[in-house]
């Protein structure tokens, strides 16, 4: 083989190992773009709007896309996602402000919410505690006490750095206030992270999104809590949603 064509393989097998690392690049940028440290998130919280980020944590690439938890009447005029972590300040924040509005509403059938846990505090800060507690929740959804053991959780949310979630002990003990959960099954499933490849397939999904970060608000699709210029409050949701729910009666 002569030394010009020996250069000329040589140079395609460069130039392909090139252009696979840039589609890795590329990837790891679109990944990256979601990394917010600790001090992001307490900004978040001191202001009002979700912008937690994270790199990763279990992303379940290979995992199929997970169906969201759905609360409420399917037949609901209006449909309400939120995209929240267990450790994330900001969804603590969310629900401690909206939390009472969002029940009453899926209570009087005009709203129907689908919960997409993730687990991006993990990848950002480390640990577990956002993967076991989803797992836990999901758990809680089998034997019917989902929405209880979700308020829950975020009425007994650590520090978002203490990854107390961690401890799948401490989740099963809080399941003793939530009437009829702990039992056997639900014990087994926590410790088994029988839900934990929904979990991987949520946050991979959350990851591979348009969004930016913790908790991720939509109404009918259109994303409103965040916004500076006009911010969200109960009143506006509720008046919101009888809007639509006047709009289809």
């Amino acid at each position: 083989m002569s030394q010009g064509n020996r250069e000329g393989r040589r140079s395609a097998r460069e130039r392909l190992r090139e252009e696979r690392e840039r589609e890795r690049a590329a990837e790891r940028r679109k990944r990256s773009a979601k990394v917010a440290g600790t001090a992001v998130a307490v900004l978040a919280v001191a202001t009002g709007i979700g912008v937690i980020a994270a790199n990763g944590g279990d992303d379940g690439e290979n995992a199929p896309a997970a169906e969201p938890i759905a609360v409420g009447e399917t037949s609901a005029p209006a449909t309400m996602a939120i995209y929240e972590d267990f450790r994330c300040p900001a969804c603590g924040q969310f629900e401690n402000t909206f939390g009472e509005t969002i029940r009453d509403l899926t209570d009087e059938g005009k709203l129907r919410v689908d919960y997409h846990l993730v687990s991006i505090i993990d990848g950002n800060m480390g640990g577990n505690g956002s993967k076991f507690a989803a797992n836990a929740a999901l758990c809680a959804r089998d034997a019917g006490a989902f929405q209880e053991y979700h308020d829950l959780l975020f009425a007994h949310q650590p520090a978002e750095s203490d990854d107390a979630f961690a401890d799948k002990a401490r989740l099963i003990d809080l399941a003793g206030d939530v009437d009829g959960l702990d039992t056997a099954s639900f014990r087994s499933c926590v410790e088994d992270g029988s839900h934990e490849e929904w979990v991987s397939s949520a946050n991979a999904g959350f990851l591979d999104s348009d969004f930016t970060g913790t908790p991720t608000v939509l109404l009918q699709g259109e994303d409103i809590y965040g916004a500076a210029d006009e911010p969200l409050t109960p009143e506006r949701l509720r008046e919101r949603v009888e809007e639509i729910a006047g709009s289809e009666g």
